[in-house]
């Protein structure tokens, strides 16, 4: 399995995302959290919240069209597990975020950057999962 570098893709979509953070935090004082943002989709607690979330949302959903507009290429997607892996996976993230409080994204972008120390623990202890995950995945299991 190979894992493709990508330095000027990475740091084109790592500028628009903390774009998009500050723009939401200075805009409507939210952090941007994506799982935070889908839960209250979901579950919403305030009525007046729910299109501004909508519009995160589909911005995410349209993004991938209008790159195709751009570049004449759909952006490449291999997902080599099963649809039913794919909910399991997402199933327990959501989990993982409920328990931790927030989100990979909004504790690594927004979290990190206001010096919140519950990001400050969060942060490590996602990257040290993933590492230990890939680990065993790649060379325990042989995936």
């Amino acid at each position: 399995m190979e894992t493709v570098f990508t330095p000027f893709a990475s740091f084109g979509g790592g500028l628009l995302i903390g774009l998009g953070a500050v723009l939401l935090m200075l805009g409507l004082g939210r952090i941007m959290g994506a799982t935070g943002i889908m839960s209250g989709l979901v579950f919403p607690e305030n009525a007046s919240e729910i299109s501004w979330r909508l519009a995160l949302v589909a911005g995410m959903v349209v993004a991938p069209a209008l790159i195709f507009a751009v570049t004449g290429t759909m952006p490449a997607i291999d997902v080599p597990v099963s649809p039913l892996m794919i909910a399991v996976g997402g199933v327990i993230v959501g989990l993982g975020a409920s328990l931790g409080s927030g989100c990979t994204s909004g504790h690594g972008v927004c979290g990190l950057s206001r010096l919140s120390v519950r990001s400050l623990v969060a942060v490590p202890t996602f990257m040290a999962t993933a590492a230990i995950t890939v680990f065993v995945i790649r060379h325990v299991i042989g995936g």
